[in-house]
């Protein structure tokens, strides 16, 4: 099973492909998708999208875990990401792609055992779930977090539904 994690962000959304080998993880592939400060709403959508879709091609993952919408003091930041996740998502169908959705605070206590732990934490852990020989970047560990949640929360026996 290949899982793509995605974290949601105009200007720097993360991501990370991991391949699940029974009960070992791999990552083979992470980042993060850079948007220059000046570049506009609409070329940063235009960016995300074509990464995504490329990853997806590249890839061919069997499902996408992203970080569900959560609640934001700023309505306008929060509308800013519900539209780079939109490019995201728009990604997904046009592969049909099945999409779930974690919550951030699930994700952290499925790497961390505490649903309140820092970046560096997550950082730290999925290095150390991962063997990777260095940390990831903050977006990236995040993204592969959400794969790992998936991977360790969904089963043949799941209920849960794509978004």
């Amino acid at each position: 099973m290949i899982v793509l994690g995605i974290d949601t962000s105009l200007r720097s959304t993360g991501y990370g492909v991991l391949e699940v080998l029974g009960s070992r993880l791999v990552a083979r592939d992470f980042g993060s998708v850079k948007n220059a400060a000046k570049l506009p709403l609409t070329g940063c959508l235009k960016v995300i999208h074509a990464k995504v879709a490329e990853l997806i091609a590249t890839y061919q993952p069997d499902m996408m875990a992203i970080e569900s919408v959560i609640y934001g003091k700023n309505a306008g930041t929060m509308l800013v990401l519900g539209e780079a996740r939109g490019a995201v998502l728009t990604a997904a169908a046009d592969a049909e792609l099945p999409v779930y959705e974690y919550e951030p605070r699930r994700m952290k206590k499925a790497i961390c055992g505490n649903g309140l732990a820092e970046k560096e934490q997550i950082q730290r852990m999925v290095k150390t779930l991962l063997a990777l020989d260095e940390l990831p970047q903050n977006d990236a560990a995040d993204a592969l977090g959400l794969a790992i949640c998936h991977a360790h929360t969904h089963t043949r026996f799941s209920t849960e539904e794509p978004i």
